[in-house]
Parts: structure tokens; sequence; C-alpha cells
């Protein structure tokens, strides 16, 4: 016998025959149910009319669309407390996430989208972009050559080869590969009104003078004198050596001029082997105008202190020197590559030679930072004593 569905209508206007002193058989097989159907309506709806039953079905019908409510809100709680680690910015990000909350919790491709606010287009779709396998590899292979160049200074090396891609496309390989270069940790800037020291924008200029230090594999320490023209930012000697003082100062100087020829102007700072009685009397004799930055301001050495941080970035931190004769033949050998193949960006990427070679002697003066307050020059020592 087929089963029938009653309406609360229905069953209520059965119980009133009930409780007219009809017998719970005869009644039950009048409507095809059974004797203890009846009595279960009975403890259901017994003394409540048609309003009453209406408003009980409201009431179910809400309750259970409040149960769906709290349940979807659990989920999605459940999905979101999932993801709490994971970064869901871009496409590929929210493609794992929902990749993660199928596979994890079960969930279908529509509820997950619906949790993380994603386009179901966006995660069905794949990228048809080629592989560029190649290109891949060789920039991988320049980053590890050279593993302080970011990527722009890696794009100039790839055109150089010939490599047709953009910027863009060259960043964005360089970010998938993780080949992005770690941060150390900046050091306070200089500040305070600076007075510019006008030079002509030509080679020889000006010379910046400073050492940087270093120590071998064995813990003795080491210290390199670096000289710099600030205008071509060549790196004129880099020295390397276990102590130099200033008769040698003078004599890498004297040795430098020879080949290259005098400057205008050699800027350093107030170290020992700067202020000796051998450098203020080599300056009187060749008639270089010697100047000393202000005590503590070694931003007004701007230049040569920018290229002591690249060499320590991209060689002395990355080379462990055996001995001098190592120290000696790395040191060179990096100097080379700085000025010939290493692109420059304050010369427009260029490499410090090549702008050298370009470089037009006729060029208007050029106002450049320099010492705020009183300079002092080697006469002026030597005046004092």
């Amino acid at each position: 016998m087929k089963r029938k569905r009653f309406t609360e209508e229905q069953i209520i206007a059965v119980l009133p025959e009930h409780e007219a002193g009809a017998k719970a058989g005869d009644l039950a097989r009048m409507h095809g149910v059974s004797e203890a159907t009846l009595y279960n309506w009975k403890a259901k709806y017994g003394g409540m009319d048609v309003s009453d039953a209406k408003r009980l079905k409201a009431l179910e019908d809400e309750n259970a669309k409040l149960k769906k409510l709290l349940a979807d809100q659990m989920l999605e709680a459940a999905a979101l407390k999932e993801l709490l680690f994971k970064k869901m910015v871009g496409p590929a990000a929210k493609r794992e996430a929902v990749a993660h909350l199928q596979a994890v919790m079960g969930l279908s491709e529509r509820r997950a989208c619906s949790f993380i606010g994603a386009d179901r287009k966006m995660i069905r779709y794949r990228s048809r972009r080629p592989p560029e396998t190649e290109l891949r590899g060789r920039l991988r292979d320049l980053a590890n050559e050279r593993r302080r160049f970011g990527y722009r200074r890696l794009f100039i090396l790839l055109r150089r080869e010939g490599e047709p891609s953009g910027i863009n496309r060259i960043y964005r390989l360089y970010r998938e590969e993780g080949l992005t270069v770690r941060k150390r940790r900046a050091r306070r800037r200089a500040v305070g009104t600076r007075a510019p020291i006008l030079l002509k924008a030509r080679p020889n200029a000006r010379w910046s003078l400073d050492f940087v230090h270093d120590q071998f594999a064995c813990g003795r320490r080491f210290r390199v004198l670096n000289i710099v023209d600030d205008v071509t930012r060549e790196c004129l000697a880099a020295i390397p050596d276990t102590s130099i003082s200033g008769r040698r100062v003078a004599r890498e100087l004297t040795d430098l001029i020879s080949r290259r020829g005098k400057p205008d102007m050699i800027v350093s700072d107030h170290g020992t082997e700067f202020t000796s009685n051998a450098i203020l009397a080599w300056s009187k004799d060749h008639r270089v105008e010697w100047h000393y930055i202000a005590p503590g301001k070694p931003m007004q050495n701007g230049y040569v202190e920018s290229f002591n941080g690249r060499m320590r970035d991209e060689l002395l931190n990355e080379s462990l020197f055996f001995g001098i004769d190592h120290a000696r033949s790395a040191i060179a050998e990096w100097r080379e590559d700085f000025n010939t193949t290493r692109p420059h960006s304050s010369l427009g990427y260029q490499t410090p030679a090549a702008f050298a070679e370009v470089f037009t002697a006729a060029g208007h003066p050029v106002a450049q930072p320099a010492p705020y307050g009183v300079t002092e020059t080697a006469e002026a020592l030597v005046a004092a004593g």
C-alpha cells in the first residue's frame, strides 16, 4: 500500500474525530495509517488548531534555515582558519587556496570560490605562456655568478648578450625563480645641509680615498686602500695589505699620477695616514689640493663610501681569503670587472670605463654634494703645525 503524506491541516482535522469517541483502530483503517501513527499525531498536534499548525510550520522552516546558515558560517570559518597563514594575493595564490580547500575539507569548487571571493573562471584558467626554459636558465646562471646583482643589472647583462626580452619579463622571471637579493640592514643616513663644491665634469677633476677592512681565513686582519674618480666612478686603485702607512699612500699616489695624470683635488677623511707629514709634504710638492671632510660625516666622501659598500657587498662578504696574495689577485680581478663589465646605475647602466671613453672635456661645471661648514685643506694643517 502506498504511503500517504498528510499535511498539518489534515492531521488536525482527523484528531477531533478521535476525541469525539471514534476508536483508534477504526480511525486508523479509515485514513490508511497505523494506530501508532495516530497516537504520534495526537502527541504532537493534540489541542492545536489550523493557525497553530501553520505557526509551528513557519517556526520549523525558520529554524531549518537558521541551522543551515549557522552550518555554512561554521564551515566558512573552518575554511578561513585552514587558510589563515596563506597569502591570497593574486590569481595563483587563490587557485592554490581553492585546491587546498577541495583536497583537505572536501568542498566543491563553487563553495570554495565563494568562501575566498574568487571567480570560477579565474580558478579554471590555465596559462598559455611558453616555459622560457633557456632564458630562465641563463638568468639563473648570471644570478649565481653575480649573487649581489639585482634584476636591472642582470637585464643589462642579458641585453649585451642579445636577449630581446623587456625588463618587465626579466623582472617576472627573476621573481618566479626566487632570485631576489637579500637586503642588508640599512645604515643611518647623514643629515644636514650640504654646500656643493663645483668641479669640472671631466676625469681627474676629483679623487676620493678611503680604507676598507677585512680579515683572512686565519683571522688576521688586512685593509684595502681604495682610490675612486668621482666623475667617471672608476676605481683607480684598490691596494690590499696588512699595513699601509702615510708614506705608502704617498708612493701609491705618485705611481698612479705617473700613469693617469694629476688630479685637481683629493678628498679624504681625517685618518692618521691621510693627515701624516708624508701626505702633507706630498700634496705641497705635487701641488694637489687636498680636502678633508668634516669629522664624523662619512657621506661627505660619498663616492668612495658607496664604492666601499659595493666592494664589501659583492666581494668581501662573498669571498674567503687565504692570504695576501690571494686577496691581491681576487681584488684586482674584481676591480677590473667593476671598471669594464659591471653596469653602473648612476651612469645610465654604462660601465665606468665606457663612460670615461665617451666623456667630453668641454662639459659645464657640475655641482656635487660636498662638505658643509669649515673644510680643512692640507695647507691649513701645515700652517697649524
